[in-house]
């Protein structure tokens, strides 16, 4: 959104897990990413933070002007915040968890110091955040099993123009970067890259991840590997 709205920003990484830290030393009230500063103000939130960018630059837009196309990108939105976002959160942190060697991937790709031996000794912090995100077996078979219905809604939205990409609106940018991480694990991949809403998005951030390694049991993969997308 920065981006798109031409402003200059400096840009702060958090290491993975000490994001509740960081934030809090910054002075956010909040533990979640994305958190922004500006004018003196500290805003967190993409739903929040689209806001108040669009308050301080209008153009390029964010929402459309009229009233029902921009209820149906604000209700696009706010499924892409409250909900979509929620599924690559909580299957990855459920990996975390289990999947010491997904634990050091991560440490090396976030510049960690000692990622192998970090990742050894962070299993405690790894369920901290695994609670946070209501991330167990039961909820990552439920997101697995609902990813269908999910990436057959992102289409729609695309489809009828909801979500629009030149420019792209708010909920272009929230749930097209949820389905870019989707995309991007490996375990996911050949199911949720067919997808027009998944190429719309590697499209809009084509360097913005790396793949994630395989990690997810074969037969928690059985709710998806039978299902083809809807066209």
């Amino acid at each position: 959104m920065l981006d798109l709205k031409g402003l200059e920003y400096e840009l702060a990484e958090v290491l993975p897990g000490m994001q509740r830290v960081h934030l809090r030393l910054a002075g956010f009230r909040g533990g979640t990413v994305p958190a922004l500063k500006l004018d003196g103000r500290r805003i967190q939130g993409s739903r929040e933070i689209a806001r108040a960018l669009e308050e301080l630059r209008p153009e390029p837009a964010l929402f459309p002007s009229d009233p029902a196309q921009r209820e149906r990108v604000e209700e696009a939105e706010r499924w892409g915040d409250e909900e979509l976002q929620s599924v690559p959160r909580r299957i990855m942190r459920w990996g975390l968890v289990r999947d010491v060697d997904l634990r050091r991937w991560l440490g090396e790709r976030s510049n960690a110091p000692a990622p192998a031996v970090a990742a050894r000794l962070s299993g405690l912090n790894a369920r901290y955040y695994a609670w946070l995100a209501d991330a167990d077996e039961a909820a990552v078979r439920r997101d697995l099993a609902e990813l269908p219905t999910s990436m057959n809604r992102a289409d729609a939205l695309l489809a009828d123009g909801t979500l629009t990409t030149s420019p792209p609106n708010a909920a272009t940018l929230q749930v097209l970067s949820t389905i870019r991480s989707l995309d991007a694990m490996a375990d996911l991949h050949e199911y949720v890259g067919s997808h027009p809403s998944a190429a719309a998005a590697r499209e809009l951030f084509p360097d913005a991840l790396e793949p994630v390694p395989s990690f997810l049991p074969h037969e928690m993969l059985a709710a998806i590997s039978s299902t083809s997308p809807t066209r």
